[in-house]
């Protein structure tokens, strides 16, 4: 025997191996892929096969084989010719394509650094200034206000008649205190009256909005505290790529041509959500008044 031909020969003797390889089990004399276990720990860790267990290996390769177990006894009963199995397989089928596809957008469209740290110096602008620590106390008409004012300069303590006389009673049960907020949440004759005051004041006069009339105390006011784009680059991008995901959906769904149908959201008649408001108001709102 030369050299040729015993290289041949451990080759041939080799290739069943290499095979065996590539299958973790036979089911019936039906092998199972080593593809199927790799492809179900993928989607169970969503791509993060670094984390994958020994033990975690050992229950995918179960479940692989259970599965093929299953699916030659469906298989047997006929299931793969009836009606529910093509339309269920016609949707996987269609599940499969277009998360593939949006994964293969992702990939080819990444979020830069530049690109992420433009949106948060965006963000960041329009959150600076200040923030306010303010109270206060809300009522229906300007005569209880002005009493209650009367009462607080003769010395009565702003968190008591808050507790007792605000119908705004998520804060009123707090003394009033609607935490730190920038006055850009509130509603605009809230914020102007807000931002007049110094520590320490509240409004000589009442202060009318649509939730009624306010008397407004302030205790602190300190710059907006912003988390640094380290913190947040992470959180950012994935919001970033979902919006960027979102106007792809948008531009496929607008090119097509569809002939004779309305999409529901077009069709039923817009209502706006339950609880909300016309106009920001002091948070927490009394958006039911």
């Amino acid at each position: 025997m030369n050299i040729k031909t015993s290289a041949a020969l451990i080759g041939t003797l080799m290739l069943p191996l290499a095979v065996m390889a590539q299958n973790i089990a036979t089911v019936n004399g039906k092998p199972v892929p080593k593809a199927r276990v790799d492809a179900l720990i993928k989607t169970a860790t969503h791509g993060q096969e670094g984390s994958v267990t020994p033990e975690m290996q050992g229950q995918a390769r179960d479940q692989v084989v259970m599965r093929e177990i299953f699916a030659q006894e469906a298989e047997k009963e006929g299931i793969p010719q009836s009606a529910d199995y093509k339309a269920a397989l016609e949707l996987a089928r269609q599940s499969v394509l277009i998360t593939t596809m949006f994964q293969n957008f992702e990939k080819a469209h990444p979020i830069s650094d530049a690109a992420a740290q433009a949106k948060y110096d965006q963000i960041k602008a329009a959150n600076s200034g200040n923030e306010y620590h303010a109270r206060h106390i809300l009522v229906d008409n300007e005569e209880d206000a002005k009493k209650l004012i009367a009462q607080l300069k003769a010395g009565a303590k702003f968190e008591d008649l808050a507790k007792k006389n605000s119908k705004d009673t998520g804060s009123a049960e707090n003394g009033g205190d609607l935490d730190w907020a920038k006055p850009g949440n509130y509603v605009p004759e809230f914020a102007a009256a807000l931002e007049k005051l110094k520590p320490g004041e509240m409004t000589e006069t009442p202060v009318k909005t649509q939730f009624g009339y306010h008397i407004i105390k302030l205790d602190e006011v300190r710059a907006a505290k912003f988390p640094t784009y380290e913190e947040v680059k992470d959180k950012l991008k994935q919001q970033m790529a979902g919006e960027q995901l979102q106007e792809f959906q948008d531009k496929l769904r607008k090119s097509a041509k569809i002939g004779d149908y309305k999409w529901a959201a077009e069709s039923a008649p817009q209502q706006a959500p339950a609880g909300a408001n016309p106009a920001p108001a002091p948070a927490p709102a009394p958006a039911s008044k």
